[in-house]
């Protein structure tokens, strides 16, 4: 066969030709898989020595079917692999496979794309002979598969298997005529299909793709339960992670709501005396607050966690964020005798980051440090290009934390305990924000800290490489 047929050959379309030829079914490579190891199975049992010619996908556990039979037989077999020839045509396409026994069998056969994406196996001998024959379908175009919206990221295979001599014999002549004169030279066959086969190894094949599909069915069966499982525990921890999230919640609302009340019953005494009503009236106020800044706590959490997976990366700048947020808080610096001072270069790369989410990061570090940092203390706010990321570094000279501490700190709820502070030094819940905020852009931050000494908070964000893209 010259080359230019051999382009347009498919052992598909030979076998589809011919009269009445099985149908075609869409099928699994697991199925396929199954198909052959039956076959096999019933060669072996059988003592069968046949002559096979197969073209099988890539994949060690493909060829290890071929090398149990040729092992379980102790007659000599004889498998002609079949292989495009990859020289031909000047690129690799990943269909080599690699056994030594079957070096000196292998079959190449001209370039062509059809027979590119076919493969097949024949068995050929007096008492059985068969074809199993699997066609690879092109992948459709992404406009089509984006209007259906339904199509599967994998095309299955469409299959078809028959014994029919008149329907393998056409297959096994299109194999001969495509092959390339550097193949193997070919043992004759002096035999011919049987027309029909006999009914007791039909039967048998039977069985064996029975027993075959039902390993196949408690596979997937297994494999399915236990996802399922790994499902359910994953619904049962997010269950007892949000009632303890919902428990701890409530507590964290009920204690100024406690503190409330009792400033309230206070206030209704008739001995209250001005600085005592001016105390509880203060009370009253502080608890407010921090009750107010709990719900906004809360309510931010609540819109991250529904709303954070599905939002969009952008690209922001620092030099455009960091400097008016600084400027907001050094009224609240001054006010308690601390120094805050920020350096941003305004050449930095852009960073990706949800909407708004830097903006929330750089509140929360900067607010935390100047909580936790006494009079006569110091905030730096600073930023440089680090590999991939962009550093933004907030550092304080403040009451530190403990080692010990530093992994609890990004829990909800949690709060440093220090003499420096008290319960109403906020909900605990700004670094949690914080971290959900970089998990969702692709950054993290590492945090350094010693009791009376200071903490550094470094935020690493990915870096935008191109701006035009953008």
């Amino acid at each position: 066969m010259n080359d230019s047929l051999a382009q347009d050959l498919s052992i598909y379309q030979l076998a589809l030709a011919m009269e009445a030829p099985p149908q075609p079914l869409p099928l699994s490579p697991a199925t396929l898989l199954s198909l052959l190891r039956s076959q096999i199975d019933l060669l072996i049992d059988q003592k069968i020595a046949a002559t096979l010619w197969v073209k099988l996908p890539p994949g060690k556990i493909w060829q290890s079917e071929l090398m149990r039979y040729q092992s379980a037989v102790d007659v000599s077999v004889v498998i002609y692999n079949c292989q495009i020839d990859e020289r031909r045509k000047g690129e690799a396409r990943g269909d080599t496979y690699f056994s030594p026994s079957l070096d000196d069998l292998i079959i190449k056969l001209l370039p062509n794309k059809l027979l590119q994406r076919e493969y097949f196996v024949i068995v050929l001998s007096p008492q059985f002979c068969s074809l199993i024959l699997a066609h690879r379908p092109p992948k459709r175009r992404k406009t089509q598969m984006l209007k259906k919206g339904s199509a599967r990221k994998t095309m299955p295979l469409l299959a078809m298997t028959t014994m029919e001599g008149r329907v393998i014999q056409p297959v096994l002549d299109g194999i001969k005529q495509a092959r390339t004169p550097e193949s193997a030279p070919m043992l004759p066959l002096d035999f011919l299909c049987p027309t029909a086969p006999e009914s007791a190894l039909m039967n048998q094949l039977l069985v064996k793709q029975i027993q075959r599909q039902d390993e196949i069915n408690h596979q997937l069966m297994t494999k399915r339960i236990a996802k399922l499982q790994q499902q359910n525990q994953k619904l049962y921890k997010k269950a007892q992670t949000k009632d303890e999230y919902l428990s701890n919640a409530c507590q964290e609302l009920r204690t100024p709501l406690t503190h409330m009340k009792t400033a309230l019953s206070l206030l209704n005494s008739p001995t209250l005396k001005p600085p005592q009503r001016q105390r509880y009236l203060q009370m009253l106020n502080t608890q407010c607050d921090r009750q107010n800044s709990l719900i906004t706590g809360l309510l931010d959490l609540v819109h991250l966690d529904r709303n954070l997976q599905d939002s969009p990366l952008e690209s922001v700048c620092l030099a455009d964020v960091v400097p008016g947020i600084v400027s907001t808080y050094q009224p609240v610096a001054q006010e308690k005798g601390i120094m805050l001072a920020y350096t941003v270069p305004t050449e930095l790369p852009s960073v990706w980051c949800v909407s708004g989410g830097l903006r929330l990061i750089v509140i929360n570090l900067l607010h935390n440090c100047i909580k936790f940092t006494p009079s006569g203390g110091q905030v730096w706010v600073r930023s440089r290009v680090h590999g991939d990321y962009v550093q933004l570094e907030v550092r304080d000279t403040g009451i530190g934390i403990a080692e010990t501490e530093i992994p609890k700190i990004f829990d909800s709820f949690y709060r440093v305990r220090s003499g420096a502070t008290d319960e109403s030094s906020g909900p605990g819940l700004g670094l949690t924000v914080v971290q959900q905020l970089l998990w969702r852009c692709g950054g993290f931050m590492a945090v350094r800290s010693k009791p009376y000494e200071g903490s550094t908070f470094t935020v690493n964000l990915a870096r935008v490489r191109d701006r035009s893209s953008v």
